[in-house]
């Protein structure tokens, strides 16, 4: 049996289908007419088809939370900007990039609620924003305000590329790494706060201090929104110096208020939730702060504060920087703006995800309220996905012969624990996604599982 023939007539997808065609966008049109998000798009004339065309038609793109997505909208203002530089180079740097890098600035101040616009600083990815806090960190075990062994609180599950930048900045300056570990599944925040917990007291013995706290807002891998303001409140009582959230799935997917996060810095992606095209991230830094801290690009503004030291770091192409305005009005051109975007975003993947386990007998990662976009499903457990070179096996076959993009985590058992399922699939909601992308993903499991296909 092929794969194919485990699609229903309602779902069934040609293999030959690669055009958008009327009878394919009949079908986006009924199957979302329903929704209030939709009565907007109809409303204003929004087609979300041609948008996002540049998307290859033939795949199953439920990986959203990875590289993010840009209408085509977003794309042409780009292009205006990447011409008008390239038109005349210098008229534009001394007469419209600085100010144009203001606009994205204040724009961002207003997204989250910052107090002042100097607190906002544009970068090309949250991997920047970690590197020019962490290197603020490390120049305080050089000055003495650290001393060798203090430590650095973070979750087990931060992104694995965070970690380096923890490693290559603090460890190597002589701090001490504590991670909060923590199962998988989760059930419940509190399990979250009461782990963290339990490091800081770990960071604090035998006389050392706790001199950095990381805390995701949103895990990459697996996907759990995490207690932030909890956390952040917890570490200030706890004295601790430094609290850094890195956000890089949040803005866009959950709400973000950076006063009412209350952390030292705050850092997230653009390009993955709000449509601006890679790559660009913010950082906040609160206001005390923002003089001290420097970009690990040295150029011309070095001294003059963080937000103009990146605002410039030498000539390469900032227009991904410069049309967040742009992406902005593609977001409130929709019913409720960010806000309402994420709610459907959200309600989808929970929808799409309940699905997924009732066909599998499996089960979620978390509760749906500890998702955002993005949802953490169990797999069948006669796949056999025991180690990362599993996962990677699977997720290759599902994207070479299913034509289904979704990464697939797998995660450590406990001594003794008796639940065979080791491997979930972290799926994303857009608004470019439809019913049908995950129904073929449902089915090409379905059918590695009806052929006797196992990972190792």
């Amino acid at each position: 049996m092929s794969s194919n023939d485990l699609f229903d007539n309602d779902h069934h997808l040609d293999d030959d289908e690669t055009n958008v065609n009327a009878t394919t966008i009949t079908t986006y049109t009924q199957k979302y007419h329903t929704s209030s998000l939709c009565k907007s798009l109809n409303h204003l004339h929004i087609d979300i088809l041609s948008e996002f065309s540049h998307h290859d038609p033939t795949i199953a793109r439920i990986n959203n939370g990875s590289f993010g997505s840009c209408p085509a909208s977003v794309i042409e203002a780009q292009k205006r900007y990447q011409l008008r530089f390239l038109k005349q180079p210098d008229d534009f740097y001394f007469n419209h990039f600085t100010q144009s890098i203001l606009r994205s600035r204040e724009a961002v101040k207003t997204l989250v609620n910052a107090k002042h616009v100097d607190e906002i600083s544009i970068v090309d990815n949250v991997t920047t924003s970690a590197a020019i806090v962490l290197q603020h960190v490390m120049w305080s075990f050089f000055d003495s305000k650290f001393k060798p062994g203090d430590t650095a609180v973070m979750l087990h599950y931060a992104y694995p590329a965070f970690k380096k930048s923890v490693e290559a900045y603090f460890t190597r300056a002589g701090g001490k790494v504590i991670e909060v570990k923590m199962s998988y599944p989760v059930s419940s925040n509190d399990e979250i706060v009461t782990a963290f917990k339990n490091a800081l007291e770990l960071g604090k013995s035998n006389n050392r201090k706790v001199r950095l706290a990381v805390i995701d807002h949103i895990t990459s891998m697996p996907s759990v929104v995490i207690p932030v303001k909890e956390l952040v409140k917890m570490c200030r009582s706890e004295k601790v110096d430094c609290i850094f959230v890195d956000a890089a799935n949040a803005l866009g997917s959950v709400e973000v208020d950076v006063q009412d996060i209350g952390a030292d810095f705050y850092t997230s992606n653009l390009h993955k939730w709000l449509f601006c095209p890679p790559a660009v991230a913010f950082l906040h830094c609160k206001d005390p702060e923002a003089s001290k801290l420097h970009h690990p690009v040295v150029s011309h503004h070095y001294g003059n504060g963080i937000a103009n030291e990146s605002s410039w770091i030498g000539t390469r192409d900032y227009s991904a920087q410069l049309v967040i305005p742009e992406a902005l009005e593609f977001v409130d051109r929709f019913e409720g703006g960010i806000d309402g975007l994420a709610k459907w975003n959200h309600e989808k993947v929970v929808e799409m995800a309940e699905m997924l386990v009732k066909a599998w007998g499996t089960k979620l990662g978390t509760p749906v309220d500890m998702c955002s976009s993005t949802a953490m499903v169990g797999l069948p457990a006669c796949l056999g996905i025991m180690n990362d070179a599993d996962a990677m096996k699977l997720r290759s076959i599902l994207r070479e012969r299913f034509k289904v993009e979704v990464p697939i985590y797998v995660r450590q058992a406990k001594d003794g624990e008796v639940d065979p399922v080791m491997g979930y699939a972290r799926i994303s909601h857009q608004i470019y996604n439809t019913d049908d992308n995950y129904y073929r993903f449902r089915d090409a499991i379905c059918s590695l599982v009806s052929s006797g296909f196992t990972c190792n």
